[in-house]
């Protein structure tokens, strides 16, 4: 198996993790747009929706109302494996709402830099 967890590979996806994580809470579409590989292959399993496609994809965010975005991070997990390939795993937790939510990303470097071509969103029953 290729290099697991290189450290500035680690520090490269996790800068644009921090951009896509930065640009969600302010709803910075633009930002959210780029960092998505801009391909037919490109999947978002949603909450709610499963979005097949760049173009799928930038009209969900175009249309997602802006409020209710901030969340607070309770664990990231980022690995590289090689100079090419990472995922992020996040469990989160929005304010007002008792129940907490997963989010992954597989990460792949492109030409035009670091995309997610993969992920996944979902959200947890409260605990009893």
């Amino acid at each position: 198996m290729n290099a697991i967890n290189l450290p500035d590979v680690v520090a490269e996806v996790s800068a644009q993790f921090a951009r896509y994580e930065q640009a969600l809470v302010t709803n910075d579409v633009a930002v959210l747009d780029e960092l998505f590989w801009d391909s037919p292959h490109t999947l978002r399993y949603g909450a709610t929706e499963n979005l097949y496609g760049a173009d799928e994809i930038k009209a969900f965010r175009a249309a997602r109302p802006a409020q209710g975005l901030d969340r607070v991070l309770l664990k990231t997990v980022i690995t590289t494996f090689g100079r090419d390939m990472a995922t992020a795993n996040v469990e989160f937790q929005r304010a007002g709402n008792p129940r907490s939510g997963r989010q992954s990303q597989t990460w792949v470097r492109t030409p035009e830099g670091w995309r997610v071509v993969s992920a996944h969103v979902s959200l947890l029953m409260p605990s009893a």
